[in-house]
């Protein structure tokens, strides 16, 4: 478990990425909420008539042809029992204490729930060496940080958090039902105590620096929605390339993308690789217009170090 702020700096590079979309419905301002999460849609093709493929992250895509890869995001598309069990699912959140206080320790405690069926267990599936990736961000999104709540016997997941600073934040929680498809539960919170002071991002920066690392984000087209963008993220280490990056959690690095309101959210996963750097590639798609945030997480010399950019995201392109 680590938090890492991020700092307000900027980034390096091309990279080609397999990403997590959701868009996310707000959900009661208070800080004890049951956030519900779509099921995958179902399949489009007759499953009479053989296989169907559906992509994990995006199932409404589907096809009958085995080893064809997603047009949103890149990544191939899985036999579709394997996506879709036509279950709905939410995340509850109960924070201890309720309120929430800057400066003091908490327990952050997520139960996962079907809908509908509220008091059966579910389980849920291992993605990238965890069960939930918890991303915990300030709602300017000048602050950034990850962890993993742990399941315990009561048969919820909790991880011990203190808030730095007082102020309004958005929890999400990424994970994976086993059998089902991806989820996302979103929840705001209001920590009480002095509050953060709040950054206005407005112009594209996509250079990145904080002890003697820097890094280079770039994109294979212009920024535009409804279309697959390869990115690359270029990483050196005081003037020189870095090779020898470490895997965390199962890669090269991780990036999330969050629009400027909090209500889209996408985990973006790198592509396999054979080299360790210094650029790490992936593939992402945008569905609507806007400023995103983009922070990039990266395991060097047994540290992770967390980088942070801002792009503004064009309309469809003119045809």
């Amino acid at each position: 478990m680590f938090r890492l702020p991020v700092s307000l700096l900027a980034v390096a590079g091309l990279l080609t990425v397999a990403s997590c979309s959701s868009d996310s419905a707000s959900s009661s301002a208070t800080n004890t909420v049951t956030t519900p999460t779509d099921g995958p849609a179902e399949g489009t093709a007759d499953h009479a008539s053989g296989h169907t493929y559906a992509c994990p992250m995006h199932p409404e895509v589907t096809s009958t042809k085995e080893g064809e890869k997603c047009p949103k995001c890149g990544m191939n598309l899985e036999h579709n029992d394997k996506v879709a069990n036509g279950k709905s699912y939410a995340m509850k959140f109960e924070p201890q204490p309720v309120q929430l206080t800057a400066g003091q320790p908490s327990q952050l405690v997520f139960t996962p729930q079907e809908v509908g069926n509220e008091a059966a267990p579910v389980p849920l599936a291992v993605v990238h060496e965890k069960k939930i990736h918890l991303i915990i961000v300030s709602k300017d999104l000048g602050q950034f940080y990850h962890e993993h709540p742990e399941y315990t016997a009561q048969g919820n997941y909790k991880v011990p958090y203190t808030f730095p600073k007082g102020g309004d934040y958005v929890l999400f929680q990424d994970y994976t039902p086993t059998g089902s498809g991806h989820q996302l539960g979103r929840q705001p919170v209001s920590v009480k105590g002095p509050a953060y002071t709040p950054v206005k991002f407005k112009n594209d920066d996509m250079q990145w620096s904080q002890d003697g690392y820097s890094a280079t984000l770039a994109f294979d087209k212009p920024l535009n929605t409804g279309q697959l963008l390869g990115m690359k993220i270029t990483i050196s280490k005081d003037g020189q390339p870095v090779t020898d990056l470490d895997n965390y959690l199962g890669a090269l690095g991780h990036v999330v993308v969050i629009s400027e309101d909090t209500e889209r959210y996408l985990h973006v996963h790198p592509n396999d690789q054979a080299d360790k750097g210094p650029a790490i590639g992936f593939n992402t798609n945008f569905e609507a217009p806007g400023l995103y945030r983009v922070f990039l997480q990266f395991n060097h010399a047994g540290k992770i170090h967390t980088g942070d950019f801002t792009i503004n995201v064009q309309g469809p392109a003119a045809s």
